[in-house]
């Protein structure tokens, strides 16, 4: 059967930064009616944390099997699999009788809503190498960045006029539009000479040797304490906001959006730079934002100054996350465009341990006081400027790190070409290669 065309540029950062977009939706959306389900679950603060705390789990560990299985099977039926399973499960999530169904209901949910994120990376690691896989994945967050600024919005609208399974219900028909673009719009990008074995052996051994990858390990530490830093942020703030500070589930919304927005700004910036800078060094300018924002929030919230000095510094946290998420995931993936969905699972896998387990810490101590939160997101904020400075590759420690650099384009036998990447000289990894070098 012959191949459909790749879709241009921006319809391609479209199509993935909406299937990257699963994620931030389904735990942004619902952060306004944390109040309302504790109330109406007949439960604590802590309890309807763990929601989210399972859905990332299941984020992780879903990750860990969509990733292989695309490896073997291409990207395409395992996204459409996913999908299916997505709106399913969001579904049961809106008739859930108690706390505790819902926390098991999230899990499958984070399962299922796996398939996007880890396939939508693989699919970019597929076509694009060098400096432009870097920018691409910042354009992608021009599109999922747009989650956690319209999520909660969306989802604070929702409360005006239901109550919180109607959130839900929402994302279940956000999960149907996304299959319905996949099997109509969405290529395949691994052609069948670029796939692997889904044997249990030969994955095991692939997870075996990215994970002891220094390079990866250190790029991927790197984003996990980042990516962790927001979601204590996003477990913490709702109730943070709205109890300690009075503001109302739509004020909170439009609040939180603006944070986000933050994401989108400084990916874009990032996107710019990326045409004087190497990817390296902005990861450690992203780094140090992140540790600087981190000790903001912490001294604000240990001093007990109020709204107006801690917004500037979740601000901070959160915006850094478009500088680390796009250079820390392409320098980590840049050796292993061939196995690009296990890389991808793998560093998902580290991403959302971290922030499941961050997530309940925020709920401890005292609920009269934002300090814990504070104290979660500067620690994890400083422990991913300090992994970096620990594992990073150095001439006495190379491990396996290639600078990034812009190379000649190398099409995939049986895959086109798309104008894209013959314009801009990506770089696309014959399947045999076991390391692409970038001097």
């Amino acid at each position: 059967m012959k191949s459909s065309p790749i879709p241009g540029k921006a319809r391609l950062a479209l199509i993935l930064g909406g299937l990257s977009a699963f994620g931030p939706l389904s735990i942004d959306m619902y952060l306004p009616a944390f109040p309302a389900m504790a109330e109406q679950l007949g439960t604590g603060q802590a309890k309807i944390q763990v929601t989210l705390t399972a859905f990332m789990i299941g984020l992780a560990g879903g990750q860990i099997i969509a990733g292989p299985l695309s490896d073997a099977y291409g990207r395409r039926r395992p996204l459409l699999i996913g999908l299916a399973l997505y709106t399913l499960s969001s579904l049961a999530c809106a008739v859930a009788p108690s706390v505790l169904a819902l926390v098991f209901l999230r899990l499958g949910q984070g399962v299922s809503a796996a398939a996007g994120i880890v396939i939508a990376r693989a699919a970019v690691r597929d076509m694009f190498s060098g400096a432009a896989l870097a920018r691409f994945f910042s354009l992608m967050l021009l599109v999922n960045g747009l989650g956690p600024i319209l999520g909660p919005i969306i989802g604070g609208q929702v409360l005006r006029y239901t109550q919180w399974p109607g959130i839900f219900i929402v994302l279940a028909g956000f999960g149907v539009v996304l299959f319905l673009v996949t099997a109509f719009a969405l290529p395949e990008t691994l052609a069948p000479l670029g796939r692997r074995p889904a044997r249990l052996g030969h994955v095991l051994s692939t997870y075996r040797r990215i994970g002891t990858d220094r390079t990866f390990i250190a790029y991927a530490a790197a984003a996990g304490f980042v990516m962790g830093a927001m979601f204590a942020y996003i477990a913490g703030s709702s109730f943070v906001l709205q109890e300690l500070h009075g503001l109302s589930p739509q004020n909170y919304s439009f609040l939180f959006g603006a944070n986000a927005l933050g994401i989108v700004i400084m990916a874009q910036v990032n996107g710019l730079l990326l045409r004087r800078f190497a990817p390296r060094r902005l990861l450690i300018v992203g780094l140090l934002t992140s540790a600087t924002g981190g000790l903001a929030v912490l001294a604000t919230t240990y001093l007990n100054l109020g709204l107006v000095y801690l917004l500037p510094g979740l601000f901070v946290v959160v915006a850094s996350v478009g500088m680390v998420a796009p250079n820390s995931t392409a320098l980590a993936m840049a050796d292993h465009g061939h196995r690009a969905g296990t890389a991808s699972a793998l560093l998902g896998l580290v991403q959302f341990i971290i922030g499941g387990l961050a997530a309940p810490l925020v709920g401890l101590g005292n609920p009269s006081t934002a300090l814990p939160m504070g104290v979660v997101i500067a620690t994890l904020s400083l422990l991913g400027l300090a992994s970096f400075a620990l594992t990073r590759p150095t001439k006495d420690r190379p491990g396996r790190y290639q600078t990034l650099r812009d190379a000649d384009t190398q099409p995939i036998p049986g895959l086109p070409i798309p104008d894209v990447a013959r314009h801009e000289g990506d770089l696309w990894d014959a399947p045999t290669a076991d390391s692409v070098r970038f001097r």
